[in-house]
């Protein structure tokens, strides 16, 4: 049955017009985005395929183009156009961290950061660097490692802090293995990193950890 012909509160258009994309399930979501189905199949039921296929919506958006080609109805136009809504939604977020204060806004921080890190199958270290008012200046990849490490250069964070004139950094590393849990190298690292940000009066204000669906804090948990 085309998703015309459902009963029109169950259709996801008109679903979201009336209630908000928040009521939306992951599969109604992908559907808008597809906006149409293959033979035999609705819009929805692709979307519903493509979930199943890929695990879920995050999987689906890691799914490099050759992968995502592989199913049927999907191709280099539907990956350019997952790859442009997810960039846009990093744009919108970057933005809003550019006219608020970050200390002060962590949601944002946390879902810009899952945004930037989340998925990857090795480590990246990542830097926000902040002005006085502790709006972002520049969000930056300062390192990439292997499945298990990455290898952190204080004097680097330093160096790129005074390069932007910098009053403060936020950073955020992953955890592939999906544990949020902050490990001794962690705390190590970060200890290291704000001796070193204090010697050019630079704050470290947070070291955030990104996994599966969580963003440790580690300021929030007090190992700052």
């Amino acid at each position: 049955m085309a998703i015309t012909d459902w009963p029109e509160d169950e259709r996801p258009r008109e679903k979201l017009l009336a209630h908000g994309a928040e009521s939306l399930s992951d599969a109604e979501l992908l559907a808008l985005f597809l906006r149409v189905g293959v033979k035999g199949k609705s819009a929805v039921d692709l979307a519903r395929d493509l979930l199943l296929h890929f695990g879920s919506l995050e999987k689906l958006f890691q799914a490099p183009l050759d992968t995502l080609c592989q199913v049927h109805g999907m191709g280099a136009a539907k990956y350019c156009q997952l790859q442009a809504v997810l960039e846009m939604a990093k744009r919108a977020l970057s933005e809003k961290l550019r006219t608020v204060d970050a200390f002060t806004s962590p949601a944002s921080v946390k879902a810009f950061l899952q945004l930037r890190l989340r998925g990857l199958d090795h480590e990246e270290f990542h830097a926000l660097f902040l002005n006085t008012a502790h709006q972002l200046i520049s969000a930056e990849t300062l390192f990439k490692g292997s499945l298990s490490e990455t290898r952190i250069y204080p004097r680097e964070v330093a160096r790129r802090a005074l390069a932007l004139n910098a009053a403060a950094v936020i950073v955020a590393h992953n955890h592939p293995s999906g544990s949020p849990k902050p490990s001794d190298a962690d705390i190590h690292i970060t200890q290291q990193l704000r001796h070193t940000l204090e010697i050019i009066d630079v704050s470290l204000l947070d070291h955030c950890i990104v996994a599966a669906h969580q963003v440790i804090s580690m300021a929030e948990q007090g190992l700052l």
